[in-house]
């Protein structure tokens, strides 16, 4: 299912943004990612990794979110937390 900026806060979960995130990494073992975790360790973190975020991102959400906005994010809840930002 694809998203789009129509949709507010309520409309999202962030369980679903993690599931996206586990369907797109194939290494990333299923249920291992939590809000807390610490996207660029579970990731093994680089740069073909950023732009596959941010790709899923754009993708999945019609959202754009720069390098700038991963680097600021920590966890998983704190890049939840730019894309709702980015709703509107």
């Amino acid at each position: 299912m694809i998203y789009c900026k129509l949709l507010n806060e309520d409309d999202m979960n962030i369980d679903e943004f993690i599931k996206k995130i586990e369907e797109e990494f194939d290494d990333l073992e299923a249920g291992k990612l939590k809000p807390q975790s610490e996207f660029r360790k579970e990731l093994e973190w680089n740069s073909i990794n950023a732009l596959i975020m941010i790709s899923l991102i754009d993708t999945e959400f019609d959202i754009q979110v720069t390098a700038d906005d991963l680097r600021k994010s920590i966890t998983v809840n704190d890049l939840f937390k730019v894309i709702i930002s980015k709703i509107g």
